[in-house]
């Protein structure tokens, strides 16, 4: 029988040590060191240093600016509506952003469900890697971010250093 055990590790970061778990062959949680979403391990996860080494790797690689598509296999939990909302993350290219009414209808329901949205984008088990911090406010302002406005912001001007924005809803 194989070892189902949650594995995690420590990657430090320009914005601290982010939390990653799973196993090698899919990440199920990564969490920033501070803010409203802060995730701490679980007791009966196991800390291994040869854990979840390419997720590592190319975490590593997005803050250096040498990567902008993560290539892993991604493992969220949530509802339905959850999983619909974070899918749609996923299609937003890196450097750009949308509005939280934009996914709102982009996964078939009302401009009116945009809270919900912003709902979602909270419970998101995987930040950075399901990319919400690129949603914004329909004015473009920055709203609401488990990691803090900050950190935010940070990984929003990471990104449009490396691609800048070109009728993006947020400007530096």
């Amino acid at each position: 029988m194989r070892d189902t055990a949650i594995r995690y590790i420590h990657v430090d970061s320009p914005i601290g040590p982010i939390l990653l778990a799973g196993s090698d062959e899919c990440l199920c949680i990564s969490s920033f060191p501070k803010g409203r979403g802060v995730r701490r391990p679980e007791p009966e996860w196991v800390e291994d240093a040869s854990a979840l080494k390419e997720t590592a790797r190319q975490l590593t690689a997005y803050f250096a600016g040498e990567l902008t598509e993560f290539d892993l296999t991604l493992a969220p939990h949530g509802s339905d509506f959850e999983m619909a909302v974070w899918a749609e993350l996923e299609r937003i290219p890196f450097g750009e952003t949308v509005s939280y009414g934009d996914i709102a209808t982009r996964i078939g329901e009302p401009l009116s469900s945009s809270r919900a949205v912003g709902t979602a984008c909270g419970a998101n088990p995987l930040p950075i890697f399901i990319p919400c911090h690129r949603v914004v406010g329909a004015d473009g302002s920055l709203t609401g971010f488990g990691g803090g406005l900050p950190t935010k912001r940070f990984l929003l001007d990471l990104e449009f250093r490396i691609k800048p924005p070109a009728g993006t809803l947020f400007a530096l």
